[in-house]
């Protein structure tokens, strides 16, 4: 676990809940679209992302989701789920979840999300301003 969190610096814990589990007896495969938005706004209001969307009206949207399940998770368990970026351009990222299971002290599941910037005011994407960059490349893998 230790080097799991020295990985990644920005992590999120999630109590798995009882009916997160679907009949399989295992959690259901979209809810792990649920944890990674979690850990994704925990990201971004570490990094003052969504206080800056309050004042520009400039914020990210998710162009694409993807997810990777290595191993079942049930209930009882937390997981940590760690960010990283990667792939920053002009106006989008690509951002990185590794799930690890406590109980079975082992990542569980893998997904990313594409992140595009969006003008909410003029329905067109936006620039990632500069301290937006300094902040994602503090996570760049």
């Amino acid at each position: 676990m230790d080097k799991f969190l020295e990985q990644y610096p920005i992590n999120t814990s999630i109590n798995v809940a009882w009916g997160e589990m679907d009949a399989l007896q295992h959690v259901n495969n979209v809810v792990y679209f649920r944890y990674f938005e979690t850990a994704r706004i925990d990201f971004f209001n570490q990094i003052n992302l969504l206080e800056d969307l309050q004042k520009t009206a400039v914020g990210p949207v998710i162009s694409e989701n993807q997810a990777r399940y290595k191993r079942p998770v049930t209930f009882p368990d937390t997981l940590v789920v760690g960010v990283s970026i990667s792939d920053i351009n002009d106006d989008r990222f690509m951002m990185h979840y590794h799930v690890f299971s406590q109980t079975q002290q082992a990542v569980t599941t893998i997904g990313s999300s594409q992140v595009v910037m969006f003008n909410f005011k003029t329905g067109q994407k936006a620039q990632l301003t500069p301290q937006l960059l300094d902040a994602l490349k503090t996570y760049l893998q």
